[in-house]
């Protein structure tokens, strides 16, 4: 259960993305989603009753295997972002872009399961839920380390693609424990995101395939039209590298 801070009630914009968030999970049912089964509020406290995960979110996973001195294989990692993906997929049908998508709102449950948490910044494809952020001109909204260079631009105008360069951000991080822009500020970095080319992920680990670089590569390509253009073919090739096996053409699609 998420419980909404009650020295924040009298905070429009951030109530608007507590009940946003629960708007945007009810319409889900996705095993990569964690789920919503009720929002209500007892006087001023406002509560979110969320499915509980028992587990841990991807950023600790990869801290974790820091810690122990080890790295996730190349099958691992495109085993979780597949599972993501499929979240994505379900969501983007629905309607719906996350916006915020990140190590640390990627669950992994007991069983291995990926669930995406936290849509306080989804986006919705309607007039009326997307004008949340735009009545309180809020118009860079994500996190600095994951933000698609168009979502830096303006927020409210990003699609389906801004959510997969987000996740190929955070490829990288399974595989290299390190931002895909390491700059001192969030500023920096998210100009970063903007005008530099993304490093190849074997710049930092040769051991790994080249067929993952590449579909990489894709992920978090500058300009939206050079990247996959629909969650279900990343998910293809995803789930191909996670098998083990090889690329057989290289053409984005």
């Amino acid at each position: 259960m998420r419980v909404f801070p009650k020295g924040r009630v009298d905070d429009s914009s951030y109530l608007g993305r507590f009940f946003q968030e629960a708007n945007a999970a009810a319409v889900l049912d996705h095993p990569n989603i964690v789920r919503a089964y009720d929002v209500d509020n007892d006087g001023d406290t406002h509560y979110l009753v969320m499915e509980y995960v028992q587990g841990s979110d991807l950023q600790r996973i990869v801290r974790d295997c820091a810690e122990r001195n080890e790295e996730l294989d190349a099958e691992k990692a495109a085993e979780y972002i597949a599972q993501a993906a499929r979240g994505l997929h379900s969501a983007h049908a629905a309607g719906l872009i996350h916006r915020d998508i990140k190590p640390a709102n990627l669950l992994v449950d007991q069983t291995g399961t990926v669930k995406i948490l936290d849509m306080g910044l989804a986006l919705f494809k309607n007039d009326e839920m997307a004008s949340l952020t735009i009545a309180h001109n809020e118009n860079v909204l994500g996190t600095a380390d994951y933000l698609a260079p168009e979502q830096a631009l303006n927020s409210h105008n990003v699609d389906r693609r801004a959510d997969i360069y987000s996740l190929g951000c955070t490829l990288y991080f399974l595989l290299t424990d390190s931002p895909l822009f390491d700059d001192d500020s969030a500023v920096d970095r998210i100009i970063a995101h903007r005008q530099r080319p993304a490093p190849a992920l074997r710049d930092k680990r040769p051991d790994l395939p080249c067929d993952l670089d590449i579909v990489f590569s894709r992920m978090v390509a500058k300009d939206p039209a050079q990247r996959y253009q629909i969650v279900s073919r990343l998910i293809e090739d995803l789930e191909l590298l996670a098998r083990g096996g090889r690329l057989v053409e290289t053409v984005p699609a």
